[in-house]
């Protein structure tokens, strides 16, 4: 209720309001159509070859075979990729490197926000060295990780070899133990420059005033930190971890190109992949395809979900 018992009318509900939605839905319908016709016919497509035992080089001979796909029982034997031990390695190797390779990238990306904040000389020209790294392609970083991992002439191997950290050089990207590292460690330098990019974006949206007043009042920094900044940028961190847990879950590049052939570190992606083009099992790939996109969409909605849960309670809160 206002002042004088009159009763505020919601801006949501307001004819204005409603208009403007009606307009955004006009001028979004066009953009919509376009992403229908290039992302939702070729997943139609996908999700009906995952159905079928369509093989690579004639996929218009295909026969419908139902869900054996996903799942089928023939003679006490459980076939389709729910029951293929590779599948599963595949989704916990993806899902284990999107939870490490995120969880490392906010944190680099917010200390180096935090420090790109400051004023200090140059600032403008290391603002935009630090995004050399994401501006490179993926195949081109990876290949180039590939060449400082060698064991025979690697940059990096001769350099821990000289400072005494190693005895001798490591096949990084060839052993089990050390080949899931090396795909971290690659991801890490290459995407880390964009959750800096999305977290200072959000960093320069803070409001002045509760920073002055914290320090007119000798809030020490770090109570700062946690009691004001790092709420504030919850919602710029959250899209940010939103955008890579997306394509972390999508990984296939890095990966083929660093570990080709190796069960150790295969990926969802390099999993359908490899059934489509080197099995040429073209129906099996896709019901891994299909898999791929449904728990990428069931993880991001439960992330989602979480994260509007949060912030309401936040906002009941406040």
């Amino acid at each position: 209720m206002a002042p004088g018992g009159r009763s505020v009318v919601a801006a949501e509900d307001t004819p204005l309001a409603a208009s403007r939605r009606r307009a955004a839905f006009v001028f979004l319908a066009p953009m919509l159509l376009a992403l229908l016709a290039v992302a939702g016919w070729p997943l139609l497509r996908t999700i009906w070859f995952s159905f079928t035992d369509a093989p690579l080089d004639a996929p218009g001979e295909a026969q419908f075979i139902g869900f054996a796909n996903y799942w089928e029982t023939y003679e006490g034997e459980h076939y389709g990729i729910l029951a293929d031990p590779v599948w599963w390695r595949a989704v916990w190797n993806t899902i284990k490197f999107a939870l490490i390779s995120v969880s490392l990238e906010t944190f680099f990306g917010l200390l180096i926000a935090l420090l790109l904040n400051m004023n200090f000389p140059c600032r403008g020209i290391v603002r935009a060295a630090i995004l050399v790294p994401w501006a490179v392609p993926t195949i081109v970083s990876a290949k180039m990780w590939a060449w400082m991992l060698n064991d025979q002439f690697g940059i990096i191997n001769d350099a821990l070899v000289r400072v005494g950290l190693l005895d001798a050089p490591v096949a990084w990207t060839a052993s089990p133990d050390t080949a899931f590292i090396a795909i971290v460690v690659a991801d890490v330098w290459k995407t880390t420059p964009f959750m800096v990019l999305l977290i200072l974006a959000g960093m320069q949206l803070l409001p002045k005033d509760c920073y002055e007043q914290a320090k007119v009042d000798g809030v020490h920094p770090l109570k700062v930190f946690f009691r004001v900044t790092l709420p504030l940028l919850y919602p710029a961190i959250t899209v940010a971890v939103v955008f890579r847990v997306l394509d972390a879950l999508r990984i296939f590049d890095l990966i083929y190109v660093l570990t080709p052939n190796n069960e150790a570190t295969i990926s969802m992606s390099v999993f359908a992949r490899q059934e489509m083009i080197d099995f040429s099992k073209f129906g099996y790939g896709s019901a891994a395809s299909v898999a791929l996109f449904f728990i990428v969409a069931l993880l991001t909605i439960v992330y989602l979900g979480l994260s509007r849960a949060d912030l309401s309670g936040k906002r009941e809160a406040a």
